[in-house]
Protein backbone atom coordinates (compact mmCIF):
# COMPACT_ATOMS: atom_id res chain seq x y z
CA UNK A 1 0.00 0.00 0.00
CA UNK A 2 2.87 2.35 0.77
CA UNK A 3 4.29 1.85 -2.73
CA UNK A 4 0.91 2.64 -4.30
CA UNK A 5 0.69 5.80 -2.21
CA UNK A 6 4.10 6.92 -3.49
CA UNK A 7 2.98 6.59 -7.10
CA UNK A 8 -0.29 8.36 -6.37
CA UNK A 9 1.70 11.13 -4.71
CA UNK A 10 3.89 11.40 -7.81
CA UNK A 11 0.81 11.75 -10.01
CA UNK A 12 -0.79 14.26 -7.63
CA UNK A 13 2.32 16.44 -7.59
CA UNK A 14 2.65 16.35 -11.39
CA UNK A 15 -1.04 17.24 -11.82
CA UNK A 16 -0.33 20.61 -10.18
CA UNK A 17 1.78 21.55 -13.20
CA UNK A 18 -1.08 21.09 -15.69
CA UNK A 19 -2.33 24.72 -15.63
CA UNK A 20 1.10 26.08 -16.59
CA UNK A 21 1.66 23.40 -19.25
CA UNK A 22 -1.76 23.87 -20.85
CA UNK A 23 -1.61 27.66 -20.56
CA UNK A 24 1.80 27.92 -22.23
CA UNK A 25 0.78 25.45 -24.93
CA UNK A 26 -2.48 27.20 -25.83
CA UNK A 27 -0.94 30.69 -25.96
CA UNK A 28 2.04 29.35 -27.93
CA UNK A 29 -0.24 27.69 -30.49
CA UNK A 30 -2.21 30.94 -30.81
CA UNK A 31 1.02 32.88 -31.44
CA UNK A 32 2.21 30.11 -33.75
CA UNK A 33 -0.93 30.25 -35.89
CA UNK A 34 -0.92 34.04 -36.23
CA UNK A 35 2.80 34.30 -36.96
CA UNK A 36 2.76 31.07 -38.97
CA UNK A 37 0.10 32.47 -41.30
CA UNK A 38 2.23 35.53 -42.00
CA UNK A 39 5.32 33.40 -42.62
CA UNK A 40 3.37 31.01 -44.87
CA UNK A 41 2.12 33.90 -46.99
CA UNK A 42 5.67 35.27 -47.17
CA UNK A 43 7.00 31.90 -48.33
CA UNK A 44 4.39 31.83 -51.08
CA UNK A 45 5.29 35.33 -52.33
CA UNK A 46 6.68 35.66 -55.84
CA UNK A 47 9.24 38.15 -54.53
CA UNK A 48 12.53 36.67 -53.32
CA UNK A 49 13.15 39.54 -50.89
CA UNK A 50 9.88 38.61 -49.12
CA UNK A 51 10.48 34.85 -49.19
CA UNK A 52 14.08 34.99 -47.95
CA UNK A 53 13.45 36.18 -44.34
CA UNK A 54 10.64 33.64 -43.93
CA UNK A 55 12.84 30.80 -45.19
CA UNK A 56 15.65 31.81 -42.83
CA UNK A 57 13.24 31.99 -39.89
CA UNK A 58 11.86 28.51 -40.56
CA UNK A 59 15.33 27.00 -41.04
CA UNK A 60 16.68 28.53 -37.82
CA UNK A 61 13.79 27.55 -35.56
CA UNK A 62 13.33 24.09 -37.06
CA UNK A 63 17.07 23.44 -37.15
CA UNK A 64 17.84 24.18 -33.49
CA UNK A 65 16.50 22.44 -30.34
CA UNK A 66 13.73 24.16 -28.41
CA UNK A 67 15.75 23.91 -25.19
CA UNK A 68 18.60 25.88 -26.78
CA UNK A 69 16.17 28.55 -27.97
CA UNK A 70 14.64 28.75 -24.48
CA UNK A 71 18.05 29.11 -22.81
CA UNK A 72 19.08 31.85 -25.24
CA UNK A 73 15.91 33.86 -24.67
CA UNK A 74 15.58 33.27 -20.91
CA UNK A 75 19.23 33.72 -19.91
CA UNK A 76 21.29 34.67 -22.95
CA UNK A 77 19.37 37.78 -23.98
CA UNK A 78 19.30 39.33 -20.46
CA UNK A 79 23.03 38.65 -20.04
CA UNK A 80 23.81 40.18 -23.44
CA UNK A 81 21.81 43.32 -22.65
CA UNK A 82 23.30 43.64 -19.16
CA UNK A 83 26.84 43.28 -20.54
CA UNK A 84 26.07 46.28 -22.74
CA UNK A 85 24.87 48.34 -19.73
CA UNK A 86 21.21 47.82 -20.54
CA UNK A 87 19.43 46.75 -17.32
CA UNK A 88 17.05 43.96 -18.18
CA UNK A 89 15.56 40.99 -16.37
CA UNK A 90 12.50 38.93 -17.15
CA UNK A 91 9.89 39.66 -14.44
CA UNK A 92 8.60 36.09 -14.83
CA UNK A 93 10.35 33.24 -16.62
CA UNK A 94 7.04 32.09 -18.04
CA UNK A 95 7.16 35.11 -20.39
CA UNK A 96 10.22 34.00 -22.40
CA UNK A 97 8.84 30.44 -22.19
CA UNK A 98 5.62 31.46 -23.93
CA UNK A 99 7.49 33.60 -26.48
CA UNK A 100 9.99 30.92 -27.44
CA UNK A 101 7.31 28.22 -27.69
CA UNK A 102 5.21 30.52 -29.86
CA UNK A 103 8.15 31.40 -32.13
CA UNK A 104 9.13 27.74 -32.41
CA UNK A 105 5.57 26.66 -33.12
CA UNK A 106 5.25 29.30 -35.85
CA UNK A 107 8.10 27.72 -37.82
CA UNK A 108 6.25 24.40 -37.96
CA UNK A 109 2.74 25.82 -38.32
CA UNK A 110 3.91 27.98 -41.24
CA UNK A 111 4.66 24.87 -43.28
CA UNK A 112 1.33 23.32 -42.28
CA UNK A 113 -0.57 26.45 -43.31
CA UNK A 114 1.37 26.73 -46.57
CA UNK A 115 0.46 23.16 -47.49
CA UNK A 116 -3.17 23.89 -46.59
CA UNK A 117 -3.25 27.00 -48.77
CA UNK A 118 -1.74 25.08 -51.67
CA UNK A 119 -4.29 22.28 -51.19
CA UNK A 120 -7.21 24.63 -51.91
CA UNK A 121 -8.36 24.29 -55.50
CA UNK A 122 -6.86 27.07 -57.64
CA UNK A 123 -10.22 27.48 -59.27
CA UNK A 124 -11.47 29.03 -56.01
CA UNK A 125 -9.16 32.01 -56.47
CA UNK A 126 -10.05 32.33 -60.15
CA UNK A 127 -13.77 32.26 -59.33
CA UNK A 128 -13.34 34.90 -56.63
CA UNK A 129 -11.37 37.18 -58.95
CA UNK A 130 -14.02 36.77 -61.66
CA UNK A 131 -16.58 38.07 -59.16
CA UNK A 132 -14.53 41.25 -58.74
CA UNK A 133 -12.72 40.38 -55.51
CA UNK A 134 -9.16 41.54 -55.00
CA UNK A 135 -6.55 38.86 -54.37
CA UNK A 136 -6.28 39.93 -50.73
CA UNK A 137 -10.03 39.78 -50.19
CA UNK A 138 -10.27 36.38 -51.88
CA UNK A 139 -7.49 35.05 -49.64
CA UNK A 140 -9.17 36.43 -46.51
CA UNK A 141 -12.74 35.36 -47.24
CA UNK A 142 -12.36 32.20 -49.31
CA UNK A 143 -8.90 30.62 -49.47
CA UNK A 144 -7.68 30.98 -45.87
CA UNK A 145 -10.93 29.70 -44.24
CA UNK A 146 -10.87 26.62 -46.50
CA UNK A 147 -7.18 26.05 -45.79
CA UNK A 148 -7.74 26.17 -42.03
CA UNK A 149 -10.50 23.61 -42.34
CA UNK A 150 -8.04 21.32 -44.12
CA UNK A 151 -5.25 21.78 -41.59
CA UNK A 152 -7.37 21.73 -38.41
CA UNK A 153 -6.27 18.17 -37.45
CA UNK A 154 -2.63 19.13 -38.02
CA UNK A 155 -3.05 22.11 -35.68
CA UNK A 156 -4.49 19.75 -33.09
CA UNK A 157 -1.40 17.58 -33.44
CA UNK A 158 0.77 20.68 -33.01
CA UNK A 159 -0.95 21.39 -29.68
CA UNK A 160 -0.27 17.81 -28.55
CA UNK A 161 3.37 18.15 -29.59
CA UNK A 162 3.73 21.43 -27.72
CA UNK A 163 2.25 19.95 -24.55
CA UNK A 164 5.05 17.38 -24.58
CA UNK A 165 7.76 19.82 -25.63
CA UNK A 166 6.98 22.23 -22.79
CA UNK A 167 8.84 19.73 -20.61
CA UNK A 168 12.11 21.37 -21.70
CA UNK A 169 10.95 24.60 -20.02
CA UNK A 170 11.73 23.01 -16.68
CA UNK A 171 15.38 23.73 -17.51
CA UNK A 172 14.69 27.47 -17.52
CA UNK A 173 12.81 27.44 -14.23
CA UNK A 174 9.20 27.20 -15.39
CA UNK A 175 7.29 25.09 -12.89
CA UNK A 176 5.28 22.92 -15.29
CA UNK A 177 4.55 19.19 -15.07
CA UNK A 178 8.13 17.92 -15.32
CA UNK A 179 9.49 20.59 -12.98
CA UNK A 180 6.88 19.63 -10.36
CA UNK A 181 8.04 16.04 -10.53
CA UNK A 182 11.71 17.03 -10.41
CA UNK A 183 11.22 19.21 -7.33
CA UNK A 184 9.34 16.43 -5.54
CA UNK A 185 12.10 13.97 -6.47
CA UNK A 186 14.72 16.36 -5.04
CA UNK A 187 12.89 16.60 -1.73
CA UNK A 188 11.77 12.97 -1.37
CA UNK A 189 14.44 11.04 -3.33
CA UNK A 190 11.63 8.97 -4.85
CA UNK A 191 12.96 9.18 -8.39
CA UNK A 192 11.00 6.39 -10.08
CA UNK A 193 7.55 7.29 -8.65
CA UNK A 194 8.20 10.96 -9.39
CA UNK A 195 8.93 10.51 -13.09
CA UNK A 196 6.38 7.74 -13.59
CA UNK A 197 3.83 10.18 -12.18
CA UNK A 198 5.01 12.82 -14.67
CA UNK A 199 4.69 10.36 -17.56
CA UNK A 200 1.17 9.34 -16.52
CA UNK A 201 0.02 12.96 -16.33
CA UNK A 202 1.35 13.66 -19.82
CA UNK A 203 -0.53 10.59 -21.06
CA UNK A 204 -3.70 11.83 -19.36
CA UNK A 205 -3.39 14.99 -21.44
CA UNK A 206 -2.18 13.67 -24.78
CA UNK A 207 -4.24 10.48 -25.22
CA UNK A 208 -7.68 12.20 -25.02
CA UNK A 209 -6.46 15.01 -27.29
CA UNK A 210 -5.13 12.46 -29.79
CA UNK A 211 -8.52 10.73 -29.81
CA UNK A 212 -10.28 14.06 -30.40
CA UNK A 213 -7.96 14.88 -33.32
CA UNK A 214 -8.50 11.41 -34.82
CA UNK A 215 -12.26 11.84 -34.46
CA UNK A 216 -12.12 15.25 -36.15
CA UNK A 217 -10.08 13.78 -39.02
CA UNK A 218 -12.64 11.01 -39.46
CA UNK A 219 -15.54 13.46 -39.50
CA UNK A 220 -13.80 15.65 -42.05
CA UNK A 221 -13.03 12.64 -44.26
CA UNK A 222 -16.71 11.63 -44.15
CA UNK A 223 -17.89 15.13 -45.05
CA UNK A 224 -15.44 15.27 -47.97
CA UNK A 225 -16.80 12.01 -49.37
CA UNK A 226 -20.45 13.06 -49.02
Amino acid sequence: MEILELYLKGITVALKGIPITIGVSLVAVFIGVLLGLIIALQKMSKFKIVRWPANVYVEVFRGTPLIVQALILAYGVPQLLQSNDIPFKWPYLIIPAIIVCGLNSAAYVAEVIRSGLQAVDKGQMEAARSLGMSKGMAMKLIIIPQAFRIILPALGNELITLIKETAVLSYVGVVEILRRGTLWNASSFETFPAYVGVAIVYLLLTIPLSRIVAYAEGRMAQSDRS
